[in-house]
């Protein structure tokens, strides 16, 4: 139930703060993106320019704006900004605006759902720039998913218990058949926990279409790729499958039990 002094401000209102909230925590995921993989403090010290090593003061760290205004270049030594900050702070706060749309105002929106998206971008660009999907991510966010899954009206906590238990067996026993059989690795154990994190969010259902989405997403990609790149062997094409385990989670926590998971969703609706 929305509490009676959230229901009175207007959706617009709710709306553009959810933005706002989500362009904010992507400046925060720029820092996590940058520092976590290099197994540095996310809180100290503070942002500096990587040309000049200057501090980056406020006025210089506003999402978005503060880019545009400096039109990406440092104010000091005009080195280049990448375009990976001011992408992964749209990116969130369009995932929270489209959150806050599609599910409303509740505790769960904030307890759990935003920073499980919050989760999800920060996986999504260290894996696509590093390979690796960090324990601090994966792991802490499964503990995050069966901790606040009683927050969550649509599911119950037997269910977040499954997912987890379902993505983390399906991909374990996946990749060590794989690995039995051809001799190589494929399946990483980021990957691995990741899956196990989504279910405990999404619950049994949510891992079947995130692993289908995943893997129809993800072979199409990965075919193209492996093409433009004149690969002898697509099938040894090697590129970060986390990314698309985020697409298919996605997917589904934004528009549920629609084609072709409504079968699906009998596995994870409340019996009540």
């Amino acid at each position: 139930m929305i509490p009676l002094e959230v229901s009175l401000w207007p959706q617009w209102f709710l709306n553009a703060a959810s933005l706002l909230i989500g362009l904010t925590v992507g400046s925060f995921l720029n820092v996590v993106v940058a520092r976590l993989p290099h197994d540095q403090s996310v809180v100290r010290p503070r942002s500096r320019c990587p040309g000049c090593g200057k501090l980056i003061v406020w006025y210089d760290n506003v999402p978005l704006v503060s880019f545009l205004l400096l039109r990406g270049r440092c104010r000091h030594c005009s080195m280049k900004i990448s375009w990976r900050y001011p992408m992964i702070e749209l990116t969130t706060g369009l995932l929270f605006l489209a959150a806050m749309v599609q599910f409303g105002p509740s505790p769960a929106l904030v307890l759990r759902d935003w920073p499980f998206l919050a989760v999800l971008v920060a996986v999504t660009f260290i894996d696509l720039e590093h390979r690796i999907i960090p324990d601090e991510l994966s792991l802490g966010g499964l503990v995050l998913g069966l901790a606040t899954c009683w927050f969550d009206p649509r599911l119950v906590w037997y269910q977040a218990v499954l997912g987890a238990a379902l993505g983390f067996g399906l991909f374990y026993g996946l990749a060590w058949a794989y690995e039995k059989y051809s001799g190589r690795s494929g399946l990483g154990g980021g990957d691995i926990k990741l899956l196990a994190m989504i279910g405990a969010f999404l619950g049994p259902s949510g891992v079947l279409a995130t692993i289908l989405v995943s893997s129809v997403s993800g072979s199409l990609v990965g075919i193209g790729w492996a093409l433009a790149q004149k690969q002898k062997q697509i099938m040894t094409a090697a590129i970060p499958y986390g990314p698309f385990l985020v697409i298919g989670g996605l997917y589904y926590y934004l528009f549920g039990p629609t084609w072709p998971f409504d079968a699906l969703w009998l596995l994870s609706t409340n019996p009540t």
